[in-house]
């Protein structure tokens, strides 16, 4: 069994080494220089999107909103708390700089994968919209077969890393901070997620419409708190991202490259940008203007890093709380807000947890059905959701370092199909987003003449 569990962790380590994420910021780096830098420039207009009443009766199954929450939903997780505590305690905290950097060039990349995913999309027997990478790939590179493998490592990864992992973390969390048994943790997931994701996605986009705002505001308005009432701290937390991101004084030896790789990885895993998640998401969206829906997609980035991780990174370089010693990465964010909340830090962080991973569960919930029934077909959807139901329960009671090594594997081999489709149809997104340019000048024209 360590021979497996060490032949794993060789493999992943390989899958997530630097080819991989050169591959994810270049391609993020090439296409905001494609785009003129567009994702910049319409980031006010994107936020101001997120709430608009547009395309209410276009096809589609859910609003804007909606699909921004799903999306949302499944990357606002362990990786906000656990991924960048784990980046700045081996990194140091120059791994908040290169998060930040990640996720400016992952907004066009999540734009791209977005305006894809609208414009790829089909109508499944049953009415509802299904796109994403396996359906641009399949019909804009007419490669089937690197379709098929995109949603055999997604469908792979959902009951790993969306799935088990997940509800396994949260029954850990119940039962260090309320003493929970962890059976019991498991059964109340396995009931909720279970009344949720039935409904398919009209369901699952009403249910995280309410629930991720709540629990995204909940965590930081605890860590502006904290930032407030220690605010002495926050110039040098900031002096310490920024001097050690280049020169990587705070991790042994010096080592920048460090920095950078904890940083950036982490990032990416947090808002999974470039893996196309994204693309699933956006193709269920009410809309008939692709890029209209894209630029709603790409704030996911925006707020999954530049605000939520924000939060938990200063938390941990104020006061240098990243030094301190912890059995997790998720511990010490926890022992970080407990240090500056005394009382009700470790609780706050410890709630937080446990909404996130039910979000993310649901959010998963639906990326890999829509994977599954790619490969087998709309008639398997019952059944799917089904099993993964099931499985909440076994990942929550069981040992899960092997399946957590191949889950992080797939949800790391997601990311090549998924690229090579991004890059080589990066012509039909600028071409899209052309197409909105002059959709939304008329628009304007028209608002001036009225």
């Amino acid at each position: 069994m360590e021979a497996v569990e060490e032949f794993i962790g060789t493999v992943s380590g390989f899958v997530w080494g630097l080819p991989l994420i050169i591959l994810l910021v270049g391609t993020g780096l090439y296409l905001t220089f494609r785009l003129m830098f567009f994702s910049f420039q319409q980031l006010p207009y994107s936020l101001k999107l997120v709430f608009s009443k547009k395309d209410e009766k276009s096809k589609g199954d859910i609003s804007h909103f909606q699909a921004l929450m799903t999306a949302l939903a499944a990357t606002v997780g362990t990786g906000n708390i656990a991924g960048v505590a784990s980046a700045v305690a081996v990194g140091g905290p120059g791994a908040v700089f290169w998060m930040w950097l990640t996720a400016f060039v992952g907004m066009a990349t999540k734009y791209s994968e977005a305006i894809l995913g609208v414009k790829y999309r089909t109508e499944n027997s049953k009415g509802e919209m299904s796109g994403g990478p396996m359906h641009y790939i399949e019909k804009g590179l007419g490669m089937k077969w690197l379709a098929v493998l995109f949603a055999f490592f997604a469908a792979i990864a959902a009951f790993g890393i969306g799935n088990m992992v997940q509800s396994h973390e949260a029954a850990g969390v119940a039962n260090l901070n309320f003493g929970i048994p962890t059976w019991v943790t498991g059964l109340i997931l396995t009931i909720l997620v279970g009344l949720v994701i039935i409904g398919g996605i009209k369901s699952i986009g009403k249910v995280v419409g309410f629930i991720v705002p709540i629990m995204i505001v909940f965590y930081l308005l605890a860590g502006l708190s904290i930032i407030i009432l220690n605010v002495s701290y926050v110039p040098d937390a900031f002096v310490y991202i920024f001097t050690d991101a280049f020169n990587g004084q705070a991790v042994a030896g010096g080592a920048i490259g460090a920095v950078i790789q904890q940083g950036v990885a982490r990032g990416i895993f947090s808002n999974e940008a470039g893996l196309g998640t994204g693309g699933i998401a956006a193709a269920a969206a009410k809309t008939d203007i692709p890029a209209r829906q894209a630029l709603v997609s790409m704030t996911q980035v925006f707020i999954d890093t530049i605000l939520v991780c924000t939060i938990t990174g200063l938390a941990l370089v104020m006061g240098q709380m990243y030094l301190v010693e912890a059995d997790s990465a998720a511990q010490l964010t926890s022992m970080a807000f407990e240090n500056y909340l005394p009382g009700i830090g470790g609780y706050v962080v410890a709630i937080a947890l446990l909404f996130f991973v039910f979000s993310t569960i649901v959010g998963w919930s639906y990326f890999g059905e829509k994977c599954f029934t790619y490969l087998f077909g709309d008639k398997v959807s019952m059944y799917y959701r089904i099993a993964f139901v099931a499985a909440l329960f076994v990942g929550s009671v069981v040992s899960l370092d092997i399946v957590w090594g191949f889950a992080d594997v797939m949800n790391g081999l997601m990311a090549f199909p998924n690229l090579v489709a991004l890059l080589l149809l990066s012509g039909v997104v600028v071409a899209e987003t052309k197409k909105f340019k002059e959709k939304r000048k008329q628009e304007k024209q028209q608002q001036l003449g009225a």
